[in-house]
């Protein structure tokens, strides 16, 4: 079934197409770059311009960080919560990278 709307889309486009709304575009006549994911494109790229990152990638970002944290502590309670804190990320971030 189409669109409810995809005479009145394709009417639009056709407009644009008529007004050079389409002319002289950034890349005009180049190849589109290559995609190693054509069905997601479109929601990588999304991902990608809002900042997303795999989950694997914020895992190892925290790691470093709780490290960090770690190295700077002295508070042994702190220290304690903090160690609990890297196990956990830990966990976390060897279940991601079993998921692929």
């Amino acid at each position: 079934m189409d669109h409810p709307l995809i005479d009145l889309i394709n009417a639009r486009i056709a407009a644009a197409e008529k007004d050079g709304a389409f002319d002289n575009l950034e890349g005009a006549g180049r190849p589109l770059p290559p995609c190693d994911d054509p069905e997601n494109a479109v929601m990588n790229r999304i991902l990608k311009d809002n900042g997303a990152v795999p989950e694997v990638v914020s895992l190892s970002r925290e790691l470093a960080r709780l490290r960090e944290e770690l190295r700077e502590t002295g508070d042994r309670s702190k220290r304690r919560q903090i160690i609990a804190d890297l196990s956990m990320t830990e966990a976390r971030l060897e279940l991601a990278r079993k998921r692929g």
